[in-house]
């Protein structure tokens, strides 16, 4: 059985973070939600720094990313995230209002694994989040970990 890895849900607005948290809730996920509210938190968290320091989950299931944030913007996070030989292979799903083509194309250039424009009815929004969380967070497969680092 797989371990059961967190979700990272990187969203600044009150609003949608309760709505997508009430939405993972209702697919009856049993991963942990970890909600931060920045990409500089974000980032944090990634690497084990500030509050984060200490935490004992392993690395997040998919990260949950807005684009527009305070601190580090998402294509920041993206950014650094694909980079880094160690966290590249996590998956990314940049979440924003944004229908700016710029943005699709700087976020696949990138390495976004998905970009999903949040749907402006609540029913959609809702519906939209359900599927990303149970695919990302129980049908998607992996690649290998050995040692703390994923084969390549």
């Amino acid at each position: 059985m797989r371990e059961l890895k967190p979700i990272l849900l990187v969203e600044d607005n009150p609003k949608d973070i309760e709505l997508t948290l009430a939405a993972l809730e209702q697919s009856q996920l049993a991963n942990e939600v970890v909600v931060v509210r920045d990409g500089a938190e974000a980032l944090d968290f990634l690497y084990r720094r500030g509050e984060h320091e200490s935490r004992n989950t392993s690395d997040p299931a998919v990260v949950l990313l807005d684009l527009k944030l305070p601190k580090v913007d998402g294509l920041e996070v993206l950014e650094t995230v694909k980079a880094d030989p160690r966290l590249k292979h996590t998956p990314v799903v940049m979440l924003t209002s944004s229908r700016e083509e710029s943005d699709l194309v700087r976020s696949y250039e990138l390495g976004v694994n998905a970009f999903v424009v949040k749907p402006v009815g609540f029913r959609e929004f809702f519906d939209a989040i359900q599927d990303l969380g149970v695919f990302w967070a129980i049908l998607n497969e992996p690649p290998p970990v050995h040692n703390g680092r994923t084969e390549d």
